[in-house]
């Protein structure tokens, strides 16, 4: 059923306009009649569609959902910020995993720099893809895209998680595996991951000592060595696995 996040609720109803309104009607020709899933707050429920109007659908409430495709745990994903679309696929992907945030920060082998004048658009686009990804795979909620932030900025961000881990790929290959198991094995439900990915070319042993001496643990992802862009993928799996399947 398709799903769509509406902030516009009212008397047990949601009214959706926009660009919503616009798939709803001339993508899915959909009709009064036809059920579709709304969401808001990290709420959702089935409804039925009771009027359409010049500039918005009008859905009424048949059931809300009990259940909830949602991590039991929040993982936000801060990666140093990749070339091209890697990142758009990092947010894509991330998000149908169960991702909750999403931070680019400014890593030393970081090849593109950013450009403060398009950041606005840039985010903006980054937070649509995150918004279909969590409508594709299921979501309750939309995780958030972050506004790219210095290293200075990541740590202070990194206060509030339970948990932090730097991917380090010289862990990997010298056979580190603990680390990730270990917080895996310990973290509870309720409780934040913070898991930081270095770009293309990966971190520097200066940036993973900065990282380590600001309470990360410095993990291995296996002997492999993993692209940019599928390293966060493997720890929001492994993270899957040990919170979901295994419980």
């Amino acid at each position: 059923m398709q799903r769509y996040f509406v902030n516009h609720f009212e008397n047990n109803r949601f009214y959706i306009a926009g660009d919503d309104r616009h798939h709803i009607l001339h993508v899915m020709r959909m009709k009064k009649g036809d059920f579709l899933v709304c969401c808001r707050e990290g709420c959702c429920a089935v409804c039925v569609i009771e009027e359409i109007s010049s500039d918005h659908v009008m859905a009424s409430v048949v059931k809300w959902e009990e259940d909830t495709a949602e991590l039991p745990v929040h993982v936000t994903i801060a990666s140093g910020q990749p070339k091209g679309d890697k990142l758009e696929w990092i947010i894509q992907k991330g998000t149908e995993l169960g991702a909750g945030k999403f931070i680019p920060f400014a890593a030393d082998r970081s090849i593109v720099k950013w450009d403060q004048k398009k950041t606005k658009k840039k985010v903006e686009r980054w937070q649509k893809i995150a918004k279909e990804a969590a409508e594709q795979s299921g979501r309750s909620v939309i995780p958030q895209v972050a506004e790219p932030v210095s290293k200075i900025g990541l740590i202070e961000m990194s206060r509030h998680y339970d948990h932090r881990l730097v991917a380090y790929e010289e862990a990997g290959k010298s056979g580190e595996s603990a680390t990730l198991a270990s917080i895996l094995q310990s973290i509870r439900p309720g409780q934040s991951i913070l898991a930081v990915f270095g770009p293309e070319g990966g971190l520097t042993e200066e940036e993973v000592h900065f990282f380590r001496e600001h309470q990360f643990a410095v993990a291995g992802l296996g002997p492999r060595i993993l692209r940019t862009e599928t390293a966060p993928l493997y720890v929001l799996a492994a993270v899957s696995y040990q919170t979901e399947l295994l419980r």
